[in-house]
């Protein structure tokens, strides 16, 4: 149990090990997004979500996450003394 939980406090820490919100907010939005589109599967089409709705959502959770790894990639190196 202790594994599972430090390694979904990983999910949510950058590489210096903070908190990220970039990483907080795309996992939300892309859970959101999943949760929605699978409940909206079992609906009628009248009360599907506007098309906008979701490429909004969807391209929130894919600019987050992106920030997220281009912060990590090239983010500035600390020196360290």
């Amino acid at each position: 149990m202790k594994k599972i939980t430090d390694w979904l406090n990983g999910l949510l820490k950058d590489e210096k090990g903070t908190p990220s919100s970039k990483r907080f907010v795309g996992i939300f939005c892309a859970l959101t997004l999943c949760i929605t589109m699978y409940s909206n599967s079992f609906t009628e089409a009248h009360f599907v979500p506007s098309k906008e709705l979701v490429d909004a959502v969807a391209l929130l959770a894919f600019g987050c996450l992106g920030l997220a790894s281009v912060d990590k990639i090239w983010g500035k190196k600390e020196d360290k003394e």
